[in-house]
């Protein structure tokens, strides 16, 4: 039997300057979307940084349970990042050539047009390759990781948007994980018809227990950086009742650990604040399970899948009214929205939740639930298989 022509195999080549064993958004996603396309029966590789400069290569490497080619460029380490790793960009285009030659492949599908995307786009662009590029980045973000002072950044902020711009006009089609993202990304750039796509998840991975909680537990799931802005959030704990007899989970870690482990220190907290470090995802999961709300005090998330997976474990959230969030949490639904930076607000959307009768509490629970099922990755699936084909978009 012939396959139809939509339904055929695609050959597809995802190009991130971050991807496993990095933690943060940006690779989470790209191994979700790499490992569910193999699930499809299509043939995935990948180009990322080396985990360390001398081992560069082709490797059989299991992400999320499946198998695919990953693609190493030898790469450095960024330090005064605490995980951020990078090729040398006048040494990408050849890595970049050297792989295309090897995968030859129908469609390139770049997470960032920083230094492994941008490589990949102007050399498969060369040769006729379609493109895809989803941005995951925003140059106010990456200065943050810089030791420029704060003119110099600024300066640099509205350079690396005018060369985002460069890099992405090579695409066929461009995604950001939000709407209010593609707005972002329209405003600064001279792209139009950005298309938000989810970066998306599968709920039934989560576990959510509907009901109120026998203790009162905060939990954050993300890096523990700076723009996470989680002091805020410990500053917040400090003004909750001491009746409440509320806890804080951190899960994850970060260059900011050892800053927000003294300031808890100081504040008095330390038997009320936990850090776990890394975690696996099972026991991630767990923490999320067992809490009985979400924080996030983050003021640059284009999405946040670990909003999405405390939504999907039936959590009710408290986040910073900025960027994504908003478009996450419905304020007085699934939970609260507070004035970014305000920890007197927090605690205010903090202490309506844990004083909230069981029957509102359910609501906000079965809300989160019900909102998470729009970011399923099925859909998300379905609409890149779209944009790699070059297919109208459902």
């Amino acid at each position: 039997m012939t396959s139809h022509p939509d339904s055929a195999p695609i050959r597809i080549l995802i190009g991130c300057d971050t991807f496993a064993p990095d933690v943060n958004g940006a690779a989470r996603f790209a191994e979700r979307l790499a490992a569910g396309l193999v699930r499809r029966g299509h043939e995935v590789h990948v180009a990322a940084p080396s985990k360390k400069h001398r081992l560069g290569g082709a490797f059989l490497e299991t992400i999320e349970g499946e198998q695919m080619t990953v693609y190493r460029l030898p790469s450095w380490r960024w330090y005064p990042h605490d995980w951020l790793r990078f090729v040398l960009p006048w040494r990408a285009r050849h890595y970049a050539r050297k792989v295309l030659d090897q995968v030859r492949p129908d469609v390139i599908h770049i997470q960032s047009h920083i230094v492994i995307g941008r490589a990949l786009a102007h050399e498969g662009a060369k040769r006729g390759i379609r493109v895809v590029a989803t941005n995951h980045v925003m140059p106010e973000n990456v200065f943050d990781f810089t030791l420029l002072p704060e003119r110099a950044k600024r300066l640099f902020v509205r350079w690396g948007w005018r060369d985002a711009d460069r890099v992405l006009r090579r695409a066929a089609a461009i995604t950001t994980p939000t709407r209010r993202a593609a707005d972002f990304l329209e405003r600064n750039t001279y792209r139009r018809g950005v298309l938000p796509v989810s970066c998306g998840l599968r709920a039934s991975d989560y576990t959510a227990v509907v009901g109120p909680r026998e203790q009162h537990k905060l939990v954050f799931v993300g890096r523990v950086t700076l723009e996470k802005e989680i002091d805020v959030i410990i500053r917040a704990l400090l003004r909750l009742d001491p009746a409440l007899n509320a806890s804080f989970t951190i899960v994850g870690d970060g260059d900011q650990r050892k800053n927000l482990e003294k300031l808890v220190a100081e504040l008095g907290l330390t038997d009320r604040v936990h850090f776990t470090g890394r975690v696996s995802d099972e026991a991630l999961r767990g923490y999320l399970t067992d809490a009985s709300v979400f924080v996030i005090a983050s003021i640059a998330e284009l999405q946040s899948i670990a909003t999405m997976e405390a939504m999907a474990s039936g959590l009710p959230i408290v986040a910073a009214d900025a960027m994504a969030l908003p478009h996450l949490v419905q304020h007085g639904e699934n939970g609260y929205l507070f004035q970014p930076g305000n920890d007197r607000e927090l605690a205010e959307a903090v202490t309506h939740v844990l004083t909230a009768q069981p029957e509102e509490y359910e609501r906000m629970q079965h809300a989160s639930l019900e909102a998470v099922q729009s970011h399923d990755i099925d859909r998300t699936l379905d609409t890149f298989e779209s944009l790699y084909r070059g297919t109208p978009v459902a």
